[in-house]
């Protein structure tokens, strides 16, 4: 697949989150660390409250980090269109995520004018040592 052209940079995908999601305190919103074509990198810092029972990081919270990535590479590459929802959430748990700041990777699998496919990888020890996997589908507005 040809990856898509950027429409936005780091500080702009950042800064267009932080308008969508006014509410949330600023260290719970996960930060775009690198962008490029077809590709975005985000963390969430570890704070409290991310940890179930066992002392690993929840699914919830994995949850929500492969959605957030998924969300802000699509809009690094669609511009401000807040209004892609998700259609699909794919959760694979491979390992327990050990205390830490969350990183997700996530690259398309497909961009097209009504629907994206986005593979995330996620981690908190290496990304050699993956604790989740999501595919994650949205659909864009018309």
């Amino acid at each position: 697949m040809a990856q898509p052209d950027l429409k936005l940079d780091v500080a702009g995908v950042n800064a267009l989150m932080a308008r969508a999601f006014p509410d949330a305190p600023v260290e719970a919103l996960p930060q775009v660390t690198d962008l490029a074509p077809g590709r975005a990198h985000i963390v969430r810092a570890y704070g409290g409250g991310m940890l179930r029972p066992g002392g690993v990081i929840s699914g919830p919270n994995l949850m929500s980090l492969a959605d957030t990535a998924a969300y802000a590479l699509i809009l690094a590459h669609i511009g401000d269109q807040l209004m892609a929802v998700t259609s699909s959430l794919v959760m694979n748990f491979l390992r327990g995520a050990l205390p830490g700041d969350l990183h997700a990777d996530a690259s398309f699998l497909r961009l097209g004018r009504r629907i994206a496919v986005c593979d995330v990888k996620l981690w908190t020890e290496s990304q050699d040592r993956l604790a989740a996997q999501a595919t994650v589908t949205y659909a864009i507005p018309s």
